[in-house]
């Protein structure tokens, strides 16, 4: 579970991270946005969940935040400090296993660490 310091909440969050230049990586399952604010270089890491009705009813879209979540608060130290992380779910997460979310995961953050290291 991920705690209140570690969740973007406010819709003006959500906004500033997926118009952000920041960096942006997709996959069949996942888009994972990225965003470092400089005034929260030194605040813990916060992640927030867009999972729309695309991916299928309220149960469904539920479940799929839920697995989301999950599997984020497990990689949180993957992460750097001060970063804010918009996952986006496409149609097919509904359909995919935890595992396969994770491997989506991983290969998106193993791409933003390498492109952040970049710039």
């Amino acid at each position: 579970m991920l705690s209140a310091q570690h969740r973007l909440r406010s819709r003006a969050d959500f906004s500033a991270v997926l118009r952000s230049r920041g960096h942006r990586v997709g996959s069949r399952l996942l888009v994972v946005h990225t965003h470092c604010p400089p005034d929260r270089r030194d605040q813990p890491t916060r992640v927030g969940f867009v999972v729309s009705k695309a991916v299928g009813g309220a149960v469904v879209r539920n479940r799929t935040k839920r697995r989301l979540r999950h599997l984020c608060a497990a990689r949180l130290s993957a992460y750097d400090l001060g970063v804010d992380v918009v996952v986006r779910a496409n149609p097919a997460a509904a359909e995919a296993t935890s595992a396969e979310l994770g491997a989506a995961l991983d290969a998106a953050l193993r791409v933003l660490r390498s492109r952040c290291a970049r710039s």
